[in-house]
Order: C-alpha cells, then sequence, then structure tokens
C-alpha cells in the first residue's frame, strides 16, 4: 500500500508502449499522436451512429425529458470510462485517489465541456433553471460526501454505502422530477425571474436527438404523470414522432457505409472505415428496423466500445506525455483529465448543436455525479464483501484546496450561465474556457507546490 505520501506515475497503470524511450523520442512519438486522432475519431463515430440513437429510444420508451435522460442513461453511458478505471484502481493497480485524478476531471468535465458546447455549437440553446440547479445541488452534496469519506484516509463500508444511498436518492428525485419542479417554480417564480421564464417556456420540449423543426408538436412536460416520468398516451405519440422522425426513417435509414458527398467528410470516412467495419459488425443498428428492439443492446455494447477506445486514448495520452517531459501533476490535471472525458465531450457537444441545451448540461453535470458513484461501488465491494477486516486506506492530500476549488467551479458556472441570460452560446463558451485556464492554472501551481505548502511528487522521482 501507497503509505509515502506520494503518488504513482500515471504509466504505472497501463502496459509499457511498442516502443522504447528512445525511439519514441526519435519519431516514433509521431505513432502514438496517430493513434489519439483516430481514437477521437472512432468515439465521435460511436457516440453519433450508436450511443446517442440508442439513449434516444429508451428516452422516447420511458417518456424521459431531455435533462432526466442526460442526467441517467448519458451520464452513465458516457462515464463508462471513469467507473472502469475506478475498478481498476481499487482492485489491480491498487493506488491512491490523487488530487490530480479528483480536481482535474471534476472542472474539466464542469468548465472544458461547457466551454466546447458554447464555442463548437451553431445553435443558440436555452437552459432550464430547474434542472441545473437540481444537478449542481447534487453533485455539490456528492463531492462533499467523498470529501467527508476520505478526510481521514480511510474507507469503511459504510461509508461507501452512503455514497450509493446519496445517487439513489439522486435517481428518486430525478423520477419524480415534474412534481419537484412544478412544485418550486411555483414557490419561487415571484422572487427568482430565471423560474418565471422557466414557467412559461416548459410547455415547449425539444427533441432529444434531430434538428429542430418550429413547426414541430410541442411537447407539455406538465402532462407525464404518475412519478413524473411518463407521459399519457397523447403527448407519447408526439413525443415519438417528433423523435429523429424514427418513425419514418427506421425502414429507410442510410447503411453507414453510404459515402458522403462532401469531400471532406469522404476523407473522414474512408479514413474511419476499418473502426466503422467493426463497430458494424459488433453493435447492432437500433435506428434501422431490424434492430430497434435492441436498442438496450446497443447502448450496453457501445458503452463498452467507449470504455475500451478511451482506454486506449488515455494509454496514449500518457505515454505522449512522458516522452515530452510534461510534469505529472500537469498531466493529470489537463491531458489525463480531458481524455478520460472525450465521450462526455462528444457526446454533450453532439446534443448541443443539436440545441439541446438542458440535456447537454444534464450530462456534463450528472457526469460528475455518477463519478462519485463510481468511486463508492469498487468501494462498497471491497469492504463489505472482499476485505472486510478493515477500511481502504486512501490519499486525501490536499482535501481543503480540492473542495474550495470544486464548490468554486459550481459557483461560477451558475453564476456565469445567469449572468448570459440563462442560454449556451459562443460568449458562455468563452467565459467557461478562461475559467477552466484560471482554475487549471492555479491547480497546477499547488501541485507543483509554487502556491500553497502541497507539493505532489511521483513515487520514485
Amino acid at each position: 500500500e501507497n503509505r509515502t505520501g506520494c503518488v504513482l506515475s500515471s504509466s504505472s497503470e497501463f502496459p509499457e508502449g511498442f516502443f522504447t524511450p528512445q525511439e519514441r523520442k526519435d519519431g516514433g512519438i509521431v505513432i502514438y499522436f496517430i493513434i489519439i486522432l483516430y481514437m477521437f475519431l472512432a468515439v465521435s463515430i460511436v457516440c453519433d451512429d450508436y450511443f446517442l440513437p440508442s439513449l434516444e429510444i429508451i428516452s422516447e420508451c420511458l417518456g424521459l425529458s431531455q435533462d432526466v435522460a442526460g442526467a441517467t442513461f448519458m451520464a452513465a453511458g458516457s462515464s463508462a470510462p471513469e467507473l472502469v478505471t475506478a475498478f481498476l484502481g481499487v482492485f489491480v493497480t491498487k493506488g491512491d485517489i490523487g488530487i490530480s485524478t479528483i480536481l482535474g476531471s471534476a472542472i474539466y468535465n464542469l468548465l472544458g465541456i461547457s466551454a466546447a458546447c458554447g464555442l463548437f455549437s451553431s445553435v443558440v440553446s436555452r437552459l432550464s433553471c430547474w434542472p441545473l440547479f437540481r444537478d449542481c445541488l447534487a453533485y455539490t452534496i456528492s463531492v462533499a460526501a467523498v470529501l467527508a469519506t476520505i478526510s481521514d484516509n480511510r474507507v469503511y463500508w459504510y461509508e461507501s454505502a452512503s455514497l450509493l444511498l446519496i445517487y439513489g436518492c439522486y435517481i428518486l428525485v430525478l423520477s419524480f422530477d415534474i412534481k419537484i419542479n412544478q412544485y418550486f417554480m411555483k414557490k419561487f417564480s415571484p422572487c427568482c425571474t430565471c423560474f418565471t421564464k422557466a414557467t412559461e417556456e416548459n410547455a415547449e420540449q425539444q427533441p432529444l436527438v434531430g434538428e429542430r423543426e418550429e413547426s414541430g408538436p410541442l411537447i407539455h412536460q406538465q402532462s407525464r404523470t404518475d412519478s413524473g416520468i411518463f407521459q399519457d398516451e397523447v403527448d407519447y405519440s408526439q413525443l415519438s414522432t417528433s423523435l429523429h422522425g424514427l418513425d419514418e426513417l427506421s425502414e429507410d435509414h442510410p447503411s453507414v457505409f453510404t459515402m458522403p458527398e462532401a469531400d471532406m467528410k469522404r476523407i473522414l470516412w474512408v479514413l474511419s472505415l476499418p473502426i466503422i467495419t467493426v463497430l458494424y459488425l459488433t453493435i447492432p443498428d437500433c435506428r434501422r428496423q431490424f434492430w430497434r428492439n435492441w436498442f438496450m443492446v446497443t447502448f450496453l455494447i457501445s458503452a463498452a466500445w467507449i470504455s475500451a477506445i478511451t482506454y486506449v486514448l488515455v494509454w496514449m495520452v500518457t505515454i505522449a506525455g512522458e516522452t515530452l517531459g510534461i510534469p505529472e501533476s500537469v498531466m493529470g490535471l489537463t491531458l489525463l483529465a480531458a481524455g478520460t472525458s472525450v465521450p462526455d465531450t462528444v457526446a454533450s457537444v453532439l446534443v448541443a448543436q443539436k440545441g439541446n441545451g438542458d440535456m447537454a448540461m444534464s450530462n456534463i453535470v450528472g457526469s460528475n455525479v455518477f463519478d462519485m458513484l463510481c468511486l463508492g461501488i469498487p468501494w462498497f465491494i471491497k469492504t463489505a464483501f472482499i476485505n472486510t477486516s478493515g477500511p481502504i486506506e486512501v490519499n486525501s492530500s490536499g482535501l481543503t484546496y480540492t473542495a474550495i476549488s470544486l464548490i468554486c467551479s459550481v459557483v461560477f458556472i451558475l453564476l456565469a450561465i445567469h449572468l448570459n441570460g440563462w442560454k449556451i452560446d459562443k460568449k458562455l463558451g468563452a467565459i467557461s474556457l478562461v475559467l477552466y485556464l484560471v482554475f487549471t492554472t492555479l491547480s497546477i501551481l499547488y501541485e507543483l507546490g509554487i502556491i500553497g505548502n502541497n507539493p505532489t511528487r511521483v513515487c520514485g522521482n
């Protein structure tokens, strides 16, 4: 067990590369960068062709609103790599939870992906007040619970169970989301303008995937009955009609082997043909009528592919960073944080480009809440069933700075969205990018020991 106060090198979590350090410095590093770019292309294909269409049908069958779908299924699927990494960390490498991993990933998810959604989307998306407030509150509570759990450098079974309980309560709140939403609207609309605007706009809901049409049917969220998730038959039929036109496109959906017309897209299509073929042979395409009822299989297999692709991506980024001499703490806060969050980034940007701002933001914050669950599951399994004799030893150095940074990032993104008129556009993207650069710079300076008194060193260095 690691009791020396140092952080294990990221490369110790992966197999050795196919080149020696000298061969990489002599030009082999180019191969790693080619693989990194190809993995980016692969994860975008999985998300666009399989993951998001399966999510769309799941949401259609359950009658989920776009924010609830983003905070649950979309967050869980796109955060699958973090769950795999957490299991590896607890059961295989037995490494500590470094401040770099928690801080870097959380701040990148919140600020970095928000910046990407604003800057790379040509559509201005309106945001609802309640979903963002709900998810940010749940995230703040989950962060406080994790920090309280590791504050004594030990994790007991009842502490890890409490993390699972908190996530269960979050899912329960989502189940009754509409009724809770209506209560808050009535309670706070007189004193909060954003709730008033949300009440007025709540009668309209955008389709989950696909281009918005001004003449399209309106979905009334308030018509959902029972727990608040399910809709009545009239609105359900409207929802199924509006969702990507699946009732019209199921039979005629073009094959993934259809060559695009634009020249640039043709080049990318030819380059990505190997991965398109592999995915076609291993994942049922639920956009086609024959595989439509296999949407859960599509969702699970695409999530598994996302995990595998992200593993290779982070592996390549880690070796490339070491070859270029980038400090370990800087790697954890920048390249590795962005690498593990590639599925979240791609999925959020894709839905933001369709004008589904609530779904994109709920995925961003919901993924962070799910990451807390990613820590709780392996901790609970190990302490309750495998090693019941004692707690898990972890490293909680920099706890105070971690707590302040995470809470401040939530406050700042909420403030930025409020001042921007509750919409995702390029202005919000630029603000989020500046905030992300400021937080990351301060975090790097803290880990390098330039500010504060907690320099992080790599074991063996």
